[in-house]
């Protein structure tokens, strides 16, 4: 479907958006409730997430990697 070359920025894609969608529905629920204006609230604070997270771990995603290995113990 996608070359091999691509792998690392679409987990990175793919990853965020999961995360940043189920998170930002979690806390704009807590924070402000359930009414008309939910899905606006929630839509802003994607709008404003996703491009954090996407950039987080396309920064960090392989030393977080490297950092868990090490912190593994190997069988």
């Amino acid at each position: 479907m996608f070359p091999k070359r691509y792998q690392n920025r679409l987990q990175a894609f793919l990853m965020s958006v999961i995360m940043v969608t189920i998170m930002t529905a979690v806390v704009t629920a807590l924070n402000t409730g359930f009414d008309s204006g939910y899905p606006a609230r929630w839509a802003t604070a994607v709008a404003i997430a996703w491009p954090i997270a996407f950039s987080i771990i396309l920064i960090l995603g392989k030393h977080v990697m490297q950092w868990s290995v090490s912190l593994c113990q190997r069988d």
